[in-house]
């Protein structure tokens, strides 16, 4: 995987499992959608662990036999919290609540996101955003679109003309990654126009894809936040590295994802 994620030639058959897998993220969406509303409340870690997984489990009653029914001897992945490369073959990727906890906080920023990866690139991805009913996919070689929409990158040449966001990768992360994204979010606010800071990533991602941010960069990371959004991107004609600007792959530190005229000003800005 590299700033321009490797292509294959488009089968018929992965357009036909695209779409196929629109119709079972949307239909997790629609479960999702059904349980969200009021902050569901939680005193302890424990209490919210059992939420989290309890809208993970509502989803994923759907999209596990739909998507097995599919890919039958693919490899099916669903923490959301791990990283690294996949073993050989076919993978599912799959974030059944991506943003969960802001679906648990009554906060419209969550998902549902399904991706294919083969040998270790990814096919294709969709992802559902229910309470606005608009799905993002994108296919190897054969673009990213909003609904059927074509996506493209931001034109944007000026990192001081930018907005720009990142993320947290996970909950309890090591200090030192923690301090680095500090220093990164401080580097940005003196030379980007706007710095957003929010999860899930991938709703940074589809923003990147669409042209209505210019950048977004995160250290440490997962599969399934991650994945997605690069495939998008990608897609859509933007730029993939880690925040040195080299090729980025699952296993590296950081991700970095802009439009091609900021890239390289994004890269010197966060690797200070």
């Amino acid at each position: 995987m590299s700033e321009t994620l490797q292509t294959t030639d488009v089968t018929a058959s992965d357009a036909d499992l695209l779409g196929q897998t629109v119709s079972a993220v949307r239909a997790a969406g629609t479960a999702l959608r059904e349980r969200f509303g009021e902050v569901v409340p939680h005193r302890t870690r424990e209490e919210l662990m059992r939420a989290l997984a309890a809208n993970d489990d509502a989803a994923l009653d759907i999209l596990r036999p739909r998507l097995t029914r599919l890919r039958p001897n693919a490899g099916w992945v669903e923490d959301e919290l791990d990283g690294g490369a996949l073993p050989p073959g076919e993978w599912w990727v799959v974030d059944p609540a991506e943003g969960n906890v802001n679906h648990l906080h009554g906060l419209p920023e969550w998902a549902v996101t399904a991706t294919l990866v083969r040998e270790n690139q990814p096919v294709l991805t969709a992802v559902h955003l229910p309470l606005t009913g608009e799905t993002y996919t994108a296919l190897t070689g054969a673009g990213a679109h909003l609904d059927g929409r074509p996506l493209h990158v931001s034109r944007t040449a000026d990192l001081g003309l930018s907005i720009v966001a990142t993320s947290q990768a996970r909950p309890d992360e090591d200090e030192k990654v923690v301090r680095r994204v500090g220093s990164s979010i401080t580097a940005m606010l003196f030379e980007a126009l706007v710095v957003r800071t929010a999860v899930p990533a991938t709703l940074h991602l589809l923003n990147v894809a669409a042209g209505r941010i210019d950048a977004f960069w995160q250290f440490a990371g997962a599969r399934a936040d991650l994945l997605p959004g690069a495939l998008l991107v990608t897609e859509a004609g933007g730029r993939i590295s880690d925040a040195e600007g080299r090729p980025w792959t699952p296993q590296s530190e950081s991700l970095l994802a802009a439009a091609p005229g900021v890239h390289a000003e994004a890269v010197a800005t966060i690797s200070r």
